[in-house]
C-alpha cells in the first residue's frame, strides 16, 4: 500500500535556508567567474569561497533595516568575508540573483513533482492492466451509453498522465534559465562571460536576452503545466466520486479500519480524498491565472510579479505534490466492484446493446430507419415501462424476420464490446514508467 503522507520534501525547496543557499552559490560563482576573467585577484576569490557565511536570522535582521532582501543578504555575506567581500555582487543587480535562484528552486520542485507523477502513473498503469477485461458501463451525458472496460477507463488516465509528465518536463526546461546581465539586462557593468560561466556551473542555460528580469512567459508556462496536471487529477477524482455514489457503487475509496465517514451517520463511506483533490485543483487553476497576469511588466522591470510569485509557486508546487500523493494512495487502494459493474451493463434488459442490434439489423438487410425505429420501440418499453429491452427486441416482428435467436444472443455478450481494445493495452504496456 502506498503511504498516504510522507516527509515534507517540497517545503524544503522553498525554505528560507534553501533560497539563501542558492543566492550564496550564485554570488560566489560570479566572483570566481570574474577571477577567471582576470578582474578579481584569485586570492580574493578564494577568501570569498572560504569565509562567506550567513544565518537566516542575521539576514532577516539586516533586512528589517535595509527593507531590501538582496541588499541585506549582500551586506551580511560581505561582512562575513572581510576586505575581499567588496567583490560580492560586483556588477550585478538584484534580479540576477533572485531570478537565477528562483530557477534553481523551480527546477528542484519540478524534479519532485515528476517523481510523484511517475509513482501515480505506475499505479494507474498497473490497475488498468488488472481490469482490462472487466466490463463496465460507459456513460455519455451521464446516461448509460455502451459497455467499455474499467481498464480502458484507467488507460485513458494513464496516457493523460504521460502527457502531463511531458508537459512538466518541458516546463522544467523552460524555467531552467539564468541571467547575470546587470541593470536592464544590458551587460553594461558585467561581462556576458560571467553569466555563461555561472549558468554552466549551475546547469542552467543563459537567457537569450533578458531585461532586468527573466521574462515571465516561462514561469506562466510552468504554472499552467501544474494546473493542467491538477486538472487531470480532478478529472480522475470526479469520476471516482461519481462511481462511488450509493446508487452506482462501482468503486470505493480505500476505507481504513477505525475510519469514520460521518460524525452523525455511521454508514457513510464518503470519497473525501477525491473531494479534496477536486477542491485543490480549483486553487491551482486560480494560481495559473495569476501567473499569466505576471507576464506583463512595465518596461525593463517592475516587481508586481514578485509578490504574487512568492505565494503562488511555493503554494502550487506544494499543493500538486500533496494531490499526487493523495491520488496515488487512492488508486493503489481503490476498491472495485466488478459484479456491480456487470449489473449496470445488463440493466434494463441489456439496453446498452441497442447500437449492436441496430447495426446487425442493417447488416441483415433492414433499412436503417426501419431498424432504428424497431430498436427505439424496444428501448422505449424498457425506459418507460420497465420492460426488458432484450425481450422486447426479440418479440419485434422486424427483428425476428432478420435475426435468429442465436445471432441476437451474441449481441448481448458484454465481452464483444472489448474485442478491439487490444491495441490500446499493447500501447499501455509499452508506456515507460521510471523504476517500474
Amino acid at each position: 500500500m502506498i503511504p498516504r503522507y510522507s516527509l515534507p520534501e517540497m517545503a524544503a525547496v522553498w525554505s528560507d535556508r534553501a533560497r539563501l543557499d542558492h543566492w550564496l552559490q550564485i554570488e560566489l560563482l560570479a566572483v570566481e567567474a570574474w577571477a577567471e576573467l582576470g578582474k578579481i585577484p584569485p586570492e580574493d576569490a578564494a577568501a570569498c569561497r572560504e569565509r562567506a557565511s550567513f544565518t537566516v536570522e542575521a539576514v532577516a535582521a539586516r533586512e528589517a533595516v535595509t527593507r531590501h532582501d538582496i541588499a541585506a543578504f549582500v551586506d551580511v555575506v560581505a561582512g562575513s568575508i572581510g576586505p575581499a567581500g567588496r567583490w560580492i555582487h560586483f556588477g550585478m543587480t538584484s534580479s540576477d540573483v533572485l531570478d537565477t535562484g528562483f530557477a534553481l528552486q523551480l527546477r528542484e520542485a519540478a524534479d519532485q513533482l515528476l517523481a510523484r507523477v511517475e509513482v501515480l502513473l505506475a499505479v494507474v498503469k498497473r490497475r488498468a492492466l488488472e481490469f482490462r477485461d472487466t466490463p463496465c458501463m460507459g456513460r455519455s451525458h451521464g446516461i448509460h451509453a455502451e459497455p467499455t472496460s474499467f481498464g480502458h477507463k484507467l488507460a485513458v488516465w494513464a496516457f493523460e498522465l504521460d502527457r502531463d509528465r511531458e508537459r512538466l518536463r518541458r516546463a522544467r526546461e523552460s524555467v531552467s534559465v539564468g541571467a547575470i546581465s546587470g541593470v536592464v539586462g544590458s551587460y553594461a557593468a558585467v561581462d556576458p562571460r560571467v553569466e555563461e560561466l555561472v549558468c554552466a556551473q549551475l546547469g542552467l542555460r543563459s537567457a537569450e536576452a533578458s531585461t532586468q528580469v527573466i521574462q515571465r512567459d516561462r514561469h506562466a508556462e510552468y504554472m499552467v503545466a501544474l494546473a493542467i496536471t491538477a486538472g487531470t487529477l480532478d478529472k480522475m477524482a470526479t469520476e471516482i466520486r461519481h462511481l462511488a455514489r450509493t446508487e452506482v457503487r462501482e468503486v470505493q475509496e480505500p476505507f481504513a479500519e477505525g475510519q469514520k465517514g460521518s460524525s452523525a451517520m455511521p454508514h457513510k463511506r464518503n470519497p473525501v480524498v477525491c473531494e479534496r483533490v477536486s477542491g485543490l485543483a480549483r486553487v491551482l487553476r486560480g494560481h495559473a491565472q495569476a501567473a499569466l497576469e505576471n507576464i506583463t511588466l512595465w518596461h525593463e522591470r517592475d516587481i508586481s510579479h514578485s509578490s504574487a510569485e512568492r505565494i503562488i509557486f511555493p503554494d502550487a508546487t506544494g499543493l500538486l505534490d500533496f494531490m499526487l500523493k493523495d491520488m496515488a494512495w487512492v488508486m493503489d487502494g481503490l476498491v472495485v466492484f466488478p459484479a456491480r459493474m456487470a449489473e449496470h451493463v445488463g440493466s434494463l434488459g441489456g439496453i446498452a446493446s441497442s447500437q449492436s442490434v441496430l447495426l446487425a439489423l442493417v447488416d441483415g438487410g433492414l433499412a436503417r430507419d426501419d431498424a432504428y425505429r424497431a430498436v427505439q420501440r424496444a428501448a422505449a418499453a424498457a425506459w418507460d415501462d420497465g420492460a426488458s429491452f432484450r425481450d422486447a427486441i426479440a418479440a419485434d416482428p422486424d427483428v425476428r424476420g432478420t435475426l435468429d435467436r442465436a445471432a441476437l444472443d451474441r449481441l448481448f455478450d458484454p465481452q464483444r464490446f472489448l474485442r478491439n481494445m487490444g491495441g490500446v493495452f499493447a500501447k499501455l504496456e509499452k508506456l515507460p514508467v521510471e523504476g517500474a
